[in-house]
């Protein structure tokens, strides 16, 4: 499958967050890049990250949606606005969507009109910003429910419409912490679905989950980084890192159906988990 590697979305070098004296990430970094295939309009990027409970997950999610600072490291994005290829801007609170497990949505507002809470900030018009929902509604399979409030929406009725929520007010990048967490396979393919949506409607979109379902890592992204403790000079850390990192593309296995060696990746990824 062709592809190329076109300008940084996502850059993040030696980042580190410390609570009360304890390190809980170091030095994490990172690089994602807007990928082309040949063929395809667009193609959206996917990036997983895997780990055992409580190696910082959390907290890089946290700092990587500039819901905490780090105490030293930064996070650049993709200044959508400039009209420069590589222009670059560092993170601040909004800039990256976060929805959390609960989908959490405004009790008291339709879909309809959370969405259009959610364009507030833009310089759409009105009529552009209808139009925009309009389109997001159909799209994303939300016509029927266009007018329910929170507690009359499914699961997935829920998370799809806390997508588009914080892609309206955040743009390009988004994170999901464990999407699939407590999911019957129904919803899972909710879920799913949901991330073809968010790869096909524009090629600068880049979906960040956290997962311990390695199957569904391997299955749906195109990276994978696995955060560990680290050895460090033979001596295992007490704190959170990327300790590797799996590019499917370049491996020759993304964007392909499941075989033997999605397989070997799946046993590998779990060898590092466990020992890290």
């Amino acid at each position: 499958m062709e592809f190329e590697f076109r300008e940084t979305l996502l850059y993040v070098e030696n980042l580190s967050v410390v609570y009360d004296d304890v390190t809980i990430i170091k030095d994490l970094s990172l690089i994602e890049k807007n990928v082309v295939r040949s063929k395809y309009e667009n193609t959206g990027q996917v990036i997983a990250v895997v780990g055992r409970s409580g190696r910082g997950k959390s907290t890089f999610f946290k700092a990587l949606t500039g819901l905490v600072h780090p105490n030293s490291g930064k996070i650049l994005i993709k200044d959508f606005e400039s009209s420069e290829l590589n222009a670059a801007k560092p993170v601040k609170e909004g800039d990256i969507g976060f929805v959390d497990q609960k989908y959490t949505l405004f009790r008291h507002k339709t879909v309809s009109q959370t969405l259009k809470f959610a364009l507030r900030k833009t310089t759409l018009t009105a009529q552009e910003q209808d139009s925009k929902i309009e389109k997001y509604i159909k799209d994303w399979g939300l016509e029927t429910c266009k007018d329910k409030y929170p507690n009359e929406l499914s699961g997935g009725q829920r998370q799809r419409t806390a997508i588009i929520e914080q892609l309206f007010s955040s743009d390009k990048l988004i994170v999901l912490d464990e999407p699939f967490s407590g999911l019957d396979i129904g919803n899972i393919e909710e879920v799913k679905k949901s991330f073809e949506l968010l790869s096909a409607t524009h090629d600068h979109n880049t979906v960040i989950f956290s997962t311990h379902d390695i199957e569904l890592a391997v299955e749906l992204a195109q990276s994978i980084y696995v955060i560990g403790y680290p050895t460090v000079s033979g001596k295992k850390q007490t704190y959170g890192s990327i300790v590797a990192k799996y590019d499917l593309r370049e491996m020759g296995i993304c964007w392909k159906d499941k075989s033997e060696e999605h397989d070997k990746l799946y046993k590998e990824i779990a060898l590092q988990m466990m020992n890290s």
